[in-house]
């Protein structure tokens, strides 16, 4: 079979089982496993495959037809314009935590010096969030806290493939408990899913990521509540905080956050589908 009625193959049999983006994901897939480029795949169409090739390709495809996300077959996603290791230890990043990270480096250009900056990314996951600022910021000093040993691992092989190990601290615990000192700004992107919608929620979603990454409790906002009470004691005064949140949130997180910081300056800074996705605050 050459690659290219392979790729019409693969593209076919995903899109009769419902998958969105069936060519997209077929070529992904048979990438994959012959190690190409897109260039490459197109040019060299006619190209016969090896039976190994497509074996390891209709393996990957039953995986797939299972809804496990791609992702992970991959072990690879991007986010930021930057691509990362990504396995079932940690959550899939999501492109609307991009704007999380685009407004935190624009609260960081307004504080100066840069130098001797501190970045607290909380609830770290993959570690992508915090990379991504070390990247941005190379002045600033970052410490990504998760309560998963796990997914600090997966943060770990992505700090060391980005060569940020000296300015991102990895650290294990419960939010912002394990900070060793008070920081200039906090980021977080928490569980944030009420228990409710849980089961409302996509396979690839429900049966693959980690369920601490998802649930928020019963108004999905367990983990921002228990964060609000520790941030007197670690951030320092004038510094700002911000936070993603999920639809219809932005009413209820500014009333919560109200009540904690009555003085503070609060915007919802919506995505670009207009829905409010970022919280900014200044105390």
């Amino acid at each position: 079979m050459t690659l290219n009625k392979a790729l019409k193959s693969a593209s076919r049999t995903l899109s009769l089982a419902g998958i969105d983006d069936a060519p997209i994901e077929a070529e992904l897939l048979l990438r994959h496993i012959l190690g190409i480029s897109k260039t490459q795949l197109y040019t060299e169409a006619e190209r016969l495959a090896t039976s190994a090739e497509i074996d390891n390709l209709q393996r990957l495809i039953q995986r797939r037809l299972l809804h496990e996300p791609i992702a992970y077959i991959l072990k690879r996603c991007e986010f930021y314009g930057i691509e990362f290791y990504i396995d079932h230890r940690a959550p899939i990043p999501r492109p609307e935590t991009e704007l999380l990270v685009e407004k935190a480096i624009e609260a960081a250009y307004h504080h100066s010096p840069l130098e001797n900056f501190t970045i607290a990314d909380i609830g770290t996951g993959s570690g992508v969030v915090a990379i991504s600022l070390a990247l941005a910021l190379p002045q600033a000093k970052i410490y990504a806290t998760d309560i998963s040993t796990s997914a600090l691992q997966v943060a770990d092989i992505n700090c060391q493939r980005h060569q940020v190990n000296s300015q991102v601290e990895l650290l294990q615990g419960n939010l912002l408990e394990p900070l060793p000192k008070r920081v200039d700004m906090i980021v977080a992107n928490l569980p944030y899913i009420k228990n409710s919608e849980l089961q409302t929620l996509s396979p690839e979603i429900i049966n693959f990521e980690p369920i601490i990454a998802l649930a928020g409790g019963e108004d999905g906002l367990d983990k921002i509540r228990q964060m609000l009470e520790q941030i007197p004691e670690k951030l320092n005064y004038g510094g700002h905080f911000l936070l993603e949140i999920g639809q219809d949130q932005g009413k209820t997180v500014t009333s919560v956050i109200n009540n904690h910081f009555p003085q503070a300056s609060i915007e919802l800074i919506p995505d670009l589908s207009g829905i409010d996705r970022v919280v900014k605050v200044l105390v």
